[in-house]
């Protein structure tokens, strides 16, 4: 009786030693005696060792960091690009027997088609076109990827550092712009403003009591400063002139 339940206790010491258990986001790539034999889903599992192993691979969106490159665009310019790949493992067998490490292998892919993709563009075009880029980056990642049971989602270019001759140049280049900009804005003012004081002087040529009601708006205008200044405008001295006319030749006439 003894020695049966020292056997009783040594088959379910084994069976305690050989539970395994799996959570949702990871997989189990089992093999008995070095061959592959399935994936094993989450939840309790047995691995009778050591007749059987088992490697565990997560199926969760990894973050990976790509270190800074050293790249010369395409019109010659010398940049440092950052960059960020996100990948996962969509194929458990592939991940483990394909690959050695999916996560290094990713990673040095990745500064590879960055060095590559990135130096095809102009300094402009990486500026203004950075999602086509990221997408084009992706595609090329991807493809050899594939192959180890992995995909890439997304790949990000983070910063483009500039050499600090070629940022004070960029500045000069902007600062010109504005002043571009800002003289043909007051170019277009004038030019408006001259043609509506052409469409008023038409109108005023038309109705002259128009330009003397002007005037008084004017001088309307400087009274309320407390000017002490006195105008007479060369119309008003005008006008004058003409009513004294007007009456003497009424005189005249009587």
């Amino acid at each position: 009786m003894g020695s049966e339940y020292i056997l009783i206790g040594i088959v379910l010491f084994y069976l305690l030693i050989s539970i395994r258990i799996l959570r949702q986001y990871e997989r189990g790539v089992v093999f008995l005696l070095g061959k592959f034999t399935g994936v094993r889903e989450p939840g309790l599992t047995f691995i009778f060792v050591p007749f059987q192993s088992m490697v565990r691979v997560s199926l969760r969106i990894v973050t990976m960091q790509i270190a800074s490159q050293k790249i010369i665009t395409k019109d010659n310019v010398s940049i440092d690009v950052t960059a960020v790949a996100y990948y996962r493992v969509t194929d458990p067998e592939k991940a483990v027997i394909a690959i050695e490490d999916v996560y290094e292998a990713t990673n040095q892919i990745s500064q590879t088609t960055i060095r590559n993709v990135v130096g095809q563009f102009s300094l402009d075009q990486l500026l203004t076109e950075r999602t086509t880029i990221n997408k084009q980056i992706k595609g090329v990642i991807d493809a050899h990827t594939s192959p180890w049971g992995a995909e890439v989602p997304v790949v990000e270019i983070k910063d483009i550092s500039l050499p600090d001759n070629m940022q004070r140049a960029m500045a000069k280049e902007a600062e010109a712009e504005r002043e571009r900009r800002a003289k043909i804005v007051a170019a277009e003012g004038e030019f408006q403003a001259a043609v509506r004081l052409g469409e008023a002087a038409d109108i005023i040529a038309k109705h002259p009591v128009a330009l003397q009601l002007r005037t008084l708006q004017t001088m309307a205008e400087i009274s309320t400063e407390k000017n002490s200044t006195i105008i007479f405008p060369a119309q008003f001295m005008t006008t004058v002139q003409d009513a004294i006319s007007m009456l003497k030749k009424d005189s005249v006439v009587k």
